[in-house]
């Protein structure tokens, strides 16, 4: 890989991104997603994989990145996902979300918080309020202008990968085993 086709992550991680795994991981794996996006899907499988198996050397991050204009619940289902995240659940919010890529309606979500334990009423309180999709859209804004276009976008350590299933997996060991992967 030259300089030239190197992309790298223009937004540094950051006290608002969501993260699993540890802080001094020599691995940070970056996720741009949307919910109802079947590649989002396969990535999320994979992803999660992966962190099981190397949960002590892989820092995992999830950004929003809804297709608004592409799938009418994304917005829906990535606020969901916050107000799990206020109550200390947004893995196991978003993983439900996942796993669930047709059933992202309303009712639906409210039956996934149940189910992960939130606190009910809070929870229909932010969702009624729409509390979290101004800055889930200020944040696809934002990356926007910094060239993420699309979902999956995956960065490692900081650089953007166009890997899929395996061959990612096998980049984020290269880079653990203090080898150069290659895109």
């Amino acid at each position: 890989m030259n300089e030239r086709e190197t992309i790298r992550l223009a937004v540094p991680v950051n006290e608002r991104d969501h993260v699993l795994g540890p802080a001094n991981a020599p691995v940070t794996v970056v996720n741009y997603a949307d919910y109802e996006c079947p590649d989002c899907q396969k990535r999320h499988r994979v992803i999660d994989k992966m962190v099981r198996k190397l949960v002590d050397k892989v820092r995992l991050i999830h950004r929003h990145f809804p297709l608004v204009n592409v799938h009418p619940h994304s917005l829906r289902a990535a606020e969901s996902a916050e107000a799990a995240g206020a109550q200390g659940r947004f893995w196991e919010m978003s993983r439900l979300l996942y796993l669930n890529p047709s059933k992202l309606e309303d009712k639906d979500l409210r039956k996934y918080a149940k189910e992960v334990g939130l606190d009910l009423k809070r929870f229909d309180g932010e969702m009624s309020s729409g509390i979290y999709a101004e800055q889930i859209l200020k944040d696809r804004y934002i990356s926007l202008i910094n060239g993420i276009t699309g979902t999956p976008t995956t960065f490692i350590n900081e650089v953007r990968y166009s890997m899929e299933g395996e061959e990612l997996v096998a980049a984020v060991k290269a880079i653990i085993d203090g080898q150069h992967a290659i895109e």
